[in-house]
């Protein structure tokens, strides 16, 4: 219980490493606020933590609507933790991408990561404690094709880990953790295929359970990790280095 009496925002949270991140942090303690667009997986997620013994609570918001975000830092008011998950990755190649999803892939993975920590850092900064975790991607290191926005939107997540860990002077640790093919419900339904052979291409030879990348976040984010900030841990099963 090393996270007991702390308050944890989870943003996208109803679903895939979200969902398991705030498990995890309820089973460390926290008290969990859960995140997202649909009120009834919010509700699963919720009714998954108490199950687990934990507390949470679900608070509606659409990150792609900056009204949305500033609402949703008012009504959580005051965290510990912070874990920037919520995520969108439509991909097209650069010559058929279209504008509306141009900007709604920086509007989710990188506007609302920003206005929200902005928001909410000031309280931590009083307090003189806190962690933020941000969730990136491996495919920043590497050319995937028909993922240059969302891989340059995740690049600027990383870029915003940094300084933003400089900004904070120690204060509120910030670190990034970049996942590699994970088993989601979305990705896995999107194309399985080429998940499976991503997944095969690592050095474990496989991909990875959401669990397995919200254990990291759990590390990040508790005082395990306390001399840990501006980092990006990857968790791609050894994909980056072969």
């Amino acid at each position: 219980m090393e996270l007991k009496g702390q308050v944890a925002l989870v943003t996208g949270s109803t679903a895939g490493i979200g969902r398991e991140t705030a498990r995890l942090l309820a089973g460390a303690g926290a008290e969990v606020v859960v995140t997202g667009r649909d009120a009834v997986r919010g509700a699963e997620t919720v009714k998954e933590v108490e199950a687990d013994g934990g507390v949470a609570r679900f608070v509606e918001a659409d990150m792609g609507d900056l009204a949305a975000v500033q609402r949703l830092a008012e009504v959580v008011g005051d965290v510990d933790i912070l874990v920037n998950n919520a995520g969108i990755f439509p991909f097209a190649p650069t010559v058929e991408q279209s504008p509306a999803d141009y900007e709604r892939l920086f509007d989710v993975n990188v506007r609302a990561l920003f206005f929200l920590t902005a928001a909410l850092a000031p309280k931590m900064l009083a307090k003189g404690s806190g962690s933020i975790v941000n969730v990136s991607t491996a495919a920043t290191a590497i050319g995937v094709p028909g993922a240059a926005v969302y891989s340059a939107t995740k690049a600027a997540v990383e870029s915003l880990t940094r300084t933003w860990a400089v900004e904070f002077k120690g204060a509120i640790r910030v670190n990034t953790v970049s996942p590699g093919p994970v088993a989601t419900d979305t990705v896995m339904a999107m194309n399985p295929e080429i998940a499976q052979r991503i997944g095969e291409a690592t050095l474990l030879g496989r991909v990875a359970e959401p669990r397995e990348i919200a254990e990291v976040v759990l590390f990040l984010a508790s005082p395990r990790s306390s001399y840990i900030t501006g980092q990006n841990l990857v968790a791609d099963g050894g994909h980056n280095i072969v």
